[in-house]
């Protein structure tokens, strides 16, 4: 790997691992950096996702106490999201560089709308509570619409992921979880987990960039290190409003490198 490369994807699993400590969106800058090293889509996206899941295992551990609470609604969701992570892994790989980098834009596309309208997404999902009214039993939530839906973000995660603790955490809203710190606890073990089948999956597939990615290891734990500190100091809205921009920004351009 040359110097050149080694700096860009440095830098890029760099500031993906202090975003991801601040206000999320890493993706943003760690999968284009690889992509710009001459990394193949498919390998690409699968490095990046070995190389964050170190970050996404460790935020699991440290929310077990509280993701264990619900005992069989977490084992429920720990099964869904290791099936759905392998499904998505293995679709990642059954695709071809070609399709892949024709999907890259409307992923980066999607992504970023969820990443922007987190916001509104969140009002609608209160308003689909409130007319679901009796149907959700807060002191008991969970229930095979969750399993589903969660069943399809895991398939996302493994095959993308960008976006994905968004739509796990409208998953969890949506079923009556109402304590934000077992929302978060629960999403980060779902991602958590996603994030290790579907690494494994990659892995085993013989399907990871090993130089790349042990930059990224080391340069994300890293930037993860740095975000915490910076996260005291910054306003948590300028820094989403950057990874909002830098997201749009990359969508234009994949949309123009692809299909002008």
């Amino acid at each position: 790997m040359q110097t050149t490369e080694l700096l860009l994807v440095g830098a890029g699993a760099f500031l993906a691992g202090g975003m991801n400590a601040i206000a999320g969106g890493g993706t943003f800058f760690s999968f284009p950096a690889l992509l710009a090293a001459g990394v193949p889509p498919v390998m690409a996206n699968a490095s990046n996702t070995v190389g964050l899941c170190p970050a996404s295992l460790v935020s699991a551990w440290a929310y077990r106490r509280e993701a264990l609470r619900h005992g069989k609604w977490a084992l429920l969701l720990i099964i869904v999201s290791l099936l759905g992570g392998i499904a998505g892994g293995l679709l990642l790989l059954a695709t071809s560089n070609e399709s892949f980098s024709r999907l890259i834009p409307w992923l980066l596309l999607v992504a970023t709308a969820l990443f922007a309208f987190s916001s509104q997404f969140s009002r609608l999902i209160k308003w689909a509570k409130g007319k679901l009214g009796g149907n959700v039993d807060v002191h008991n939530p969970g229930g095979p619409g969750g399993a589903l839906f969660q069943l399809i973000v895991a398939i996302y995660g493994g095959f993308f992921g960008a976006g994905m603790g968004i739509l796990t955490l409208a998953a969890l809203s949506i079923q009556g979880f109402e304590d934000i710190q077992e929302i978060n606890a629960l999403k980060n073990l779902t991602s958590g987990i996603n994030y290790f089948v579907s690494s494994t999956t990659f892995i085993i597939a013989g399907a990871v960039s090993w130089p790349h990615t042990t930059v990224m290891l080391i340069t994300a734990m890293a930037g993860g290190y740095a975000g915490a500190s910076v996260a005291r100091r910054l306003p948590a809205i300028w820094l989403k409003r950057l990874v909002i921009a830098v997201g749009a920004s990359l969508t234009i351009i994949y949309f123009f490198k692809t299909y002008a």
